[in-house]
């Protein structure tokens, strides 16, 4: 069930007089989270006028200093232009708190930009950010300590970790052929979050194939199809998981690459086979 982020009526910013062109909610799955743990964020615009050009909805969450922890920037699937007064564009989106050293209350910022321009945005939060023109508080999340979550093990088969450059918060892992995870049984049924992306392209009209195995048999098998992040869940009942304290959970290919044999431009001679973003075992 989704939490209402916000209970106040709706408002712009105090010194700002112009109309809003939307009204802008957005609801977490969760009031509490520890980090590394994925969290649902169902955005709700809804347009009180036409909107004249393409806008990106900028999501911001902030420490109570302001500090601007992580972001979830994107493009809303409708794009504003298409936007009619008096309909409602909801769509949700899965993301993962950082690993970021900070415990406390997170809030979330949200505007519409295009280039410097800002839209003036209603929402339920009495005013916008004070230090950020038009950046509109719209929730707020208790962050809690990872060890909070099943803690995993990441054994053989994972090369070391990534990062995106100038983003500290954006990482992955390549796997080789095989990669190894294990944790503690926690004797129930659970959902596994797997977020990854891979390499269509270089294996054409036959794409690597990915096997779940848990405890030795596979959960389930999909083609790596995309080179995009995707993600994954699945259910994973507690009697698959066996009676061992300790849970084995591989990702098994049936292909891999090596950058250096495909490209001359490579001196990268990993053998590589799928780019894991996150990896969480979460109790159902």
């Amino acid at each position: 069930m989704l939490l209402p982020a916000v209970t106040s009526l709706p408002a712009c910013s105090g010194g700002d007089t112009a109309p809003p062109v939307a009204t802008v909610t957005l609801d977490l799955s969760k009031e509490r989270a520890p980090l590394g743990s994925p969290i649902d964020l169902t955005y709700r615009f809804q347009p009180s006028e036409a909107i004249d050009g393409d806008y990106r909805v900028f999501v911001h969450a902030v420490d109570t200093d302001g500090t601007v922890m992580w972001t979830d920037d994107h493009d809303p699937p409708t794009p504003t232009s298409a936007w009619k007064p008096g309909e409602t564009i909801e769509y949700r989106h899965t993301v993962f708190v950082p690993i970021y050293p900070y415990l406390g209350e997170a809030r979330f910022l949200i505007g519409l930009h295009r280039g410097n321009e800002r839209l003036p945005l209603a929402t339920s939060a009495p005013e916008p950010d004070p230090n950020d023109d038009r950046a509109y508080q719209v929730a707020t999340l208790q962050l809690l300590p990872q060890a909070e979550t099943i803690f995993l093990i990441y054994g053989s088969g994972w090369h070391p970790a990534e990062y995106a450059a100038g983003d500290p918060t954006r990482g992955w892992q390549w796997t080789e052929k095989s990669a190894l995870v294990t944790f503690r049984n926690p004797r129930q049924d659970v959902t596994l979050y797997l977020q990854y992306d891979g390499r269509p392209d270089i294996f054409g009209d036959m794409p690597q194939n990915l096997a779940v195995v848990v405890e030795g048999q596979p959960v389930e098998t999909f083609a790596v199809d995309s080179r995009e992040p995707t993600l994954r869940l699945l259910t994973i009942p507690a009697a698959r998981l066996g009676s061992d304290d300790m849970v084995e959970l591989r990702l098994d290919l049936d292909k891999t690459f090596v950058p250096a044999k495909i490209s001359p431009d490579s001196v990268d001679d990993r053998e590589l086979g799928i780019r894991v973003y996150h990896v969480f075992v979460e109790p159902r």
